[in-house]
């Protein structure tokens, strides 16, 4: 499902999908005694923007329920498939998706199901033997079509299909969705030189900036601010905005900078509706139970975000 037209029809419906996927990552969360839970808090409005909004992508005939792994890439597999299906079929005109911090592939894989992209059922297969839902998303899971490695690879991907789609004369844009914490990697202040010197304009980056990484906050392991002015003294045209507010992400959205790539950052709360997890803070990055008293109050908590808005 994709939703892309006037105002007072998308709004409604991506607050449904951004609520779906908070809703989805912690029901599984709660089942497995553990998730990624405060990504699917700060990026719920991102994706659901991006998807129903922003992003032009082909539509799906069905949702599509996973396989089991193809086996790995090579000549003689022709069975090998990567999982940018779920994102429609490509072609010139439309868009692309990159996930660079591969740790928020169980909120992309909630976003795909919120809008009939991946069957519900096959976020069951999340982390299993033999399967292609990974815990860290590779470039066979759903919704991702390329390795973005351990963490800040992708963006250097997404400007190199960006400047082969130019190349082409396609007229589709490459989004790639970051967080705040991949800037402390140096590949990707190369990889924003290098867009903003080919002037890669078809290239959209989409920054979660919620503070938090693996080791705790960002700014206590090696800040990344004032990360505006350091992109815009890269050469990107850089709009910052609260992530969750969905009219200003769209609207950044559907800017064309002419002749630079667009940065996108979006200051986020990683307990954005869920202050349950707040008590947790600053190490957020993953939720894992401490007992069984633990389990019950997020459970409660699912049951608030089970109940439709009116």
């Amino acid at each position: 499902m994709t939703v892309r037209g006037s105002d007072g029809d998308w709004q409604d419906e991506v607050r449904r999908v951004a609520r779906g996927i908070r809703r989805r990552v912690l029901a599984h969360t709660v089942a497995n005694s553990g998730g990624y839970l405060s990504q699917a808090c700060s990026a719920a409005e991102i994706l659901a923007t991006l998807y129903i909004k922003s992003m032009n992508l082909a539509p799906v005939k069905t949702p599509i329920l996973p396989g089991p792994f193809p086996g790995t890439p090579g000549p003689g597999n022709r069975r090998y498939t990567t999982g940018a299906a779920y994102n429609g079929e490509q072609g010139a005109d439309f868009d692309r998706f990159i996930l660079s911090p591969a740790q928020y592939a169980l909120a992309l894989y909630a976003a795909l199901a919120e809008v009939g992209r991946l069957a519900p059922e096959g976020m069951q297969q999340f982390n299993q033997d033999g399967g292609i839902v990974e815990m860290i998303g590779a470039e066979h899971s759903p919704g991702m079509e390329v390795m973005t490695g351990s963490l800040g690879q992708g963006l250097s991907q997404a400007a190199g299909i960006a400047a082969a789609r130019r190349l082409k004369g396609e007229t589709g844009r490459v989004w790639v969705f970051m967080s705040d914490g991949e800037f402390q990697s140096g590949q990707n202040w190369e990889a924003v030189q290098a867009a903003a010197h080919h002037r890669l304009a078809n290239l959209a980056v989409v920054v979660d900036v919620n503070g938090q990484q693996c080791d705790g906050e960002v700014g206590s392991v090696m800040t990344v601010e004032p990360l505006k002015k350091r992109l815009e003294s890269f050469g990107a045209r850089v709009c910052r905005l609260n992530g969750h507010n969905i009219e200003a992400l769209a609207g950044a959205g559907s800017l064309r900078p002419q002749n630079r790539p667009l940065v996108i950052l979006a200051n986020t709360n990683p307990c954005q509706g869920l202050a349950l997890l707040r008590a947790r803070s600053p190490k957020l990055h993953y939720v894992r139970f401490g007992g069984e008293d633990e389990r019950l109050a997020y459970r409660e908590a699912l049951k608030i975000l089970e109940v439709p808005e009116d």
